[in-house]
């Protein structure tokens, strides 16, 4: 299907302008530290997104913050300066670096976590479980790595 060009690009490109350009609100810095990692192996993949859509596999959530950083001693994630609004985050320890959630007969087979600690029963939690709101103020969290296997 094709869009006419005119007002449809030109809203599209508005409405994305703040997320590109920075937004022009209020904006804080998210900051999250990781406890319980069952080893020092492979890396963290984190994600931060606004779209309930989408969570917690922000890969379909363009606009999504996502970090990847090597697991080493204690871990601190810095999304840097977010606009404020709703937001969810979504962790994986990636304990053998392939760079995403192995499952055997759907169960992880590697750690996860969410923020709130949002709780999991027979699957991820929904984002208004694991949501929170950003403001003016910046946002400090601490997030439990749980592993089922």
């Amino acid at each position: 299907m094709r869009h006419r060009s005119g007002r449809f690009g030109a809203l599209t490109l508005l409405l994305a302008a703040p997320l590109v350009l920075g937004a022009t609100g209020a904006q804080s810095d998210v900051t999250v530290s990781i406890t319980g990692l069952r080893s020092q192996k492979g890396q963290i993949l984190a994600c931060l997104t606004t779209d309930a859509r989408t969570f917690p596999n922000c890969d379909k959530d363009p606009q999504a913050r996502k970090l990847t950083v090597p697991v080493s001693g204690e871990i601190r994630l810095d999304f840097g300066r977010v606009p404020e609004g709703r937001y969810a985050i979504s962790l994986v320890h990636d304990e053998n670096g392939n760079g995403k959630l192995d499952t055997a007969l759907m169960i992880p087979r590697e750690g996860f976590g969410f923020s709130r600690d949002a709780p999991v029963r027979m699957g991820p939690p929904r984002f208004d479980k694991a949501a929170f709101d950003v403001g003016t103020e910046n946002t400090r969290m601490t997030i439990k790595m749980r592993y089922l296997l």
